[in-house]
C-alpha cells in the first residue's frame, strides 16, 4: 500500500453562500437554544420558587445577555461540531469541518474553533480571498462539502491501490 497522504483540495472549500448560510442557521438556533434555556429555566424557577433566577431573567441587562449568547454559542458549536463534526446549519447545508487530511479533528480542535468566534468581527473573515475564516485559519481546519470530499476520498484511496497486489489468505 502507498505511503501517500491525503491533503485538502481548495476545490472541496465551502462557498461563500454556503458559510454566509451556515452563519445566519447557526444564529438563529443559537437564539432558539437560548430561548429554550430560558423558558425552561423560568418554568422550574416558577415551580420552585426560585425567585432569584426569575428576578434575574426579568431584570437581564445588555452585559448579562451577551455573556449568554457567548456561553451558549461556545456550547453550541463546540458540543455540535464535535460529536458530529459539523453544527446543525453545517448538516443542513451539506458541509462539514476536517482537518488538512480530510479527517475529522479533535475535541480540542473544535473547542478551540468554537472560541476564536469571540475575536471581534471574525465572522465575516472567511469573506477574504481565501475562503477562511480565522477560526478555521488559527485551528487549522477546513470547511467542505461533504460529499465532494467523501468522493474526493474514494477516488484517492482507489488510485493508490493501483498496482498493489491483493495477497491470498
Amino acid at each position: 500500500m502507498s505511503n501517500s497522504t491525503y491533503i485538502i483540495d481548495e476545490e472541496l472549500f465551502a462557498s461563500k453562500g454556503s458559510r454566509i448560510l451556515n452563519y445566519i442557521l447557526d444564529i438563529i438556533f443559537i437564539m432558539c437554544l437560548i430561548f429554550a434555556l430560558a423558558f425552561i429555566l423560568a418554568i422550574l424557577a416558577g415551580l420552585f420558587q426560585w425567585n432569584g433566577i426569575l428576578l434575574w431573567l426579568s431584570d437581564m441587562g445588555d452585559l448579562s445577555g451577551q455573556v449568554v449568547f457567548i456561553g451558549v454559542t461556545i456550547f453550541y458549536y463546540t458540543i455540535t461540531e464535535g460529536f458530529l463534526g459539523r453544527s446543525l446549519a453545517k448538516l443542513i447545508t451539506g458541509t462539514i469541518v476536517v482537518n488538512e487530511n480530510g479527517e475529522k479533528p479533535s475535541f480540542g480542535t473544535f473547542l478551540k474553533r468554537s472560541l476564536c468566534r469571540l475575536i471581534p468581527f471574525e465572522a465575516f473573515s472567511f469573506l477574504g480571498d481565501s475562503g477562511r475564516g480565522w477560526h478555521d485559519t488559527i485551528s487549522d481546519t477546513y470547511v467542505v462539502n461533504k460529499k465532494d470530499l467523501a468522493e474526493n476520498l474514494k477516488t484517492f484511496h482507489e488510485f493508490n491501490l493501483i498496482g498493489v497486489q491483493e495477497v491470498e489468505a
